[in-house]
């Protein structure tokens, strides 16, 4: 875990320092880091805790009000220890890698809604591979500051959904 979260933070670091400079000749585009939580529904809130992720968006002024967007994180679920008739058991924990790629449509000056598509990458012992995910969401975005709520569905083998609060700066 420590071998990937130094790099990924190391170039966070070097990305955010790269746009600062970019900013005075690209004004239609922002990057910046965020950190999100997640609750999960259904099944995956059966056997799994609240979740925590890390990451990287970025997003793209196409034409008034149409932003596209995408990201890359990392996101960790905890396993439960589960109860059955036959004994307790313990859930490994989720461990994805998503990248989205998407758009977002300002309402208002402030106010936006969202919808994102991409894969969600399981990477441990738990659900190894590659499966799709889908993630609308709403939001308000002040400045840089960038605060979202959305309901995140990942789809390998089963659904694991969850629904999420997301906050960000973008420079």
């Amino acid at each position: 875990m420590k071998k990937i979260l130094l790099p990924f933070v190391s170039m966070l670091l070097l990305l955010c320092v790269i746009n600062q400079s970019a900013q005075a000749q690209l004004k239609r585009f922002s990057i910046g880091p965020f950190v999100e939580v997640g609750f999960p529904t259904g099944d995956f809130g059966d056997t799994h805790n609240t979740g925590y992720g890390i990451g990287l968006g970025a997003d793209l002024k196409l034409v008034a009000g149409l932003t596209a967007v995408g990201s890359v994180s990392y996101f960790r679920f905890p396993g439960k220890t589960v109860s059955t008739p036959t004994g307790n058991y313990d859930v490994k924990s989720a461990n994805v890698i998503p990248i989205r790629l998407g758009l977002r449509y300002n309402l208002i000056s402030l106010l936006y809604v969202k919808v994102e598509g991409g894969t969600a990458n399981f990477t441990g012992d738990y659900n190894n591979g590659v499966g799709a995910l889908v993630a609308p969401g709403i939001g308000i975005r002040l400045l840089g500051l960038d605060v979202e709520a959305k309901y995140e569905a990942w789809f390998h083998d089963k659904t694991h959904g969850f629904f999420g609060l997301k906050a960000g700066y973008n420079f």
